[in-house]
């Protein structure tokens, strides 16, 4: 794919409350509902590829390089994208094998001394979302679907929504990516 075949034309940022954040609420609701453990798998790995072409196609070189001392590198971006993967995915794990409320989730972009190339990340993100897939793989679709916990813009999620919380999370990431890349190649 592309750095021309990216998707740019998806909303801003939501805010709670917002009418943006309502609208990608009853997205996650109604699609998750509707759609087969095998079609949400897919919407997931396919979106996927969008934040990794936009991951790829940042300048290697300016990785670590802000726009401005208030953005946020790709590196940076990459590393956000990770951690709340991870948190996602061993939530929706935990909930499958246990039924058990998970943690929070933190979906809050914070600063890190981490630095990786866009291969690394990759492979990392890759990995945590393979784990989580082969594991939604095995479940019903219907397990547990009444243990709901927070997301801090979308309100209380089950782990089916969760799950295509992530497709939206990677779209809004690889726009942000193209972003900062443009940026900083100016």
């Amino acid at each position: 794919m592309s750095q021309n075949q990216i998707r740019r034309d998806l909303p801003g940022a939501a805010t709670p409350g917002s009418s943006e954040a309502t609208r990608i609420r009853s997205y996650l609701q109604t699609q998750a509902a509707k759609l087969s453990l095998p079609d949400l798998s897919t919407k997931v790995r396919t979106d996927m590829e969008q934040f990794k072409a936009s991951l790829f196609a940042a300048p290697a070189d300016k990785l670590t390089q802000r726009p401005s001392e208030s953005d946020w590198s790709v590196n940076e971006v990459a590393a956000h994208l990770l951690q709340v993967s991870e948190s996602v995915s061993r939530a929706i794990q935990s909930v499958l094998d246990s039924g058990a409320l998970p943690p929070s989730i933190a979906d809050q972009m914070r600063r890190t001394d981490e630095v990786k190339t866009a291969r690394e990340w990759w492979s990392l993100l890759l990995t945590d979302r393979e784990v989580t897939i082969e594991r939604v793989s095995r479940a019903t679709g219907d397990e547990h679907l009444d243990v709901k916990w927070d997301h801090g813009v979308f309100g209380e999620l089950n782990w089916r929504e969760w799950l295509l919380f992530m497709r939206v999370h990677d779209l809004d990431h690889a726009r942000q990516i193209l972003s900062v890349s443009e940026a900083v190649s100016a």
